[in-house]
């Protein structure tokens, strides 16, 4: 069950889903205890903040900060977060813990955190840091000892984080490429920049380094990262281009390289004949696509296995901090092809 779906139930709007399901202010007693009910009934409670009999020393708390950018109020049906949540759930089940999935707003961190944890006391959060900075970490640190950061990492910080290997998985990337063959090479960078897609950029330069390669200016391009459909800016670049395009593409997430991939067809540039494309995540949708995405695979199960076992240990034993990265593997599909095949 989703959210849009109590809020067809309770016959109220999403956003008065959201705040009776977060705890927050905004809507009625009579309407937070409607919409509650319905969750309960229908096993949405797993997820849901207002737990109010449960032991807090059996409750962990899964943090995600929203903006307007790349942990957008729709996390939730994006896939990659859909599969690292579910991952997340499962281990924690297993073992013995319940878990609360709390959205607040990166703008607001310290006052709405500080009010959820008011409102029902968590013994660990494991805070999803795609989109939050250095200091932004550290306020949510001092606020809750036992914390564990997923999917961003800064190594100056005295804070258990659990990363993709990111700059591994993009040098993959880079190197299956040049081992295709193509020398004229573009990157399709996020116009919204987080620490996953700055590394990932720093792995691709790497891989064409050591082919003594690089990518010209004009094949640097700039696209929304949550986007699926084509997208005019990305459509207008390689028009300019006037026919001299690259021979491949590396996109810096799959529903960029997904993007990519329709606004090519849409100008009648073909996939992998004309340029081969590459991608990095792995989601469901890459599977579908036409022609199928080559990509680099995130080992979601792993990054949650090893975030909820370090929340646990350090719950009972106060370890040392650790910052763990998980390695990748690329999935080779059919968006692309080698030189001269």
């Amino acid at each position: 069950m989703k959210i849009d779906d109590i809020a067809r139930l309770a016959n109220v709007s999403k956003s008065a889903v959201s705040l009776a399901l977060n705890g927050k202010k905004g809507v009625s007693a009579e309407t937070r205890d409607k919409i509650l009910k319905i969750a309960s009934e229908h096993g949405y409670m797993t997820r849901s903040v207002i737990k109010t009999e449960a032991d807090h020393s059996k409750l962990l708390r899964l943090v995600a900060c929203t903006n307007g950018h790349i942990v957008t109020e729709q996390y939730e049906s994006l896939p990659f977060f859909t599969e690292l949540i579910g991952d997340i759930n499962k281990q924690i089940s297993s073992n013995g813990f319940s878990l609360i999935v709390s959205t607040v707003n990166s703008t607001n961190l310290e006052e709405e955190i500080t009010q959820l944890e008011k409102n029902q006391k968590s013994a660990g959060i494991l805070l999803l840091g795609t989109n939050l900075n250095a200091e932004q970490i550290k306020l949510i640190a001092t606020m809750q000892p036992n914390l564990v950061v997923l999917d961003t990492c800064f190594e100056t910080l005295e804070v258990n984080f659990v990363s993709i290997n990111n700059v591994y998985g993009a040098y993959q990337a880079g190197k299956f490429i040049t081992d295709l063959g193509h020398q004229s090479i573009g990157y399709v960078a996020s116009d919204a920049r987080i620490y996953n897609f700055d590394m990932r950029k720093k792995g691709f330069l790497q891989a064409m380094s050591e082919s003594d390669l690089e990518i010209a200016d004009e094949h640097y391009f700039s696209i929304s990262p949550t986007v699926l459909v084509e997208q005019s800016v990305f459509t207008h670049a390689i028009k300019n281009l006037n026919g001299q395009l690259p021979t491949a593409l590396f996109c810096e997430a799959d529903y960029m390289a997904i993007s990519v991939i329709k606004s090519l067809t849409e100008l009648g540039i073909r996939v992998p004949e004309d340029v081969s494309v590459v991608g990095f995540d792995n989601i469901f949708e890459s599977q579908v696509i036409t022609p199928e995405l080559t990509t680099i695979h995130v080992r979601k199960d792993s990054l949650a296995t090893l975030a909820v076992e370090k929340l646990i240990s350090d719950i009972s034993h106060h370890q040392d901090k650790t910052k763990v990265f998980v390695d990748t593997e690329i999935v080779i599909r059919k968006s692309c092809k080698a030189i001269g095949s």
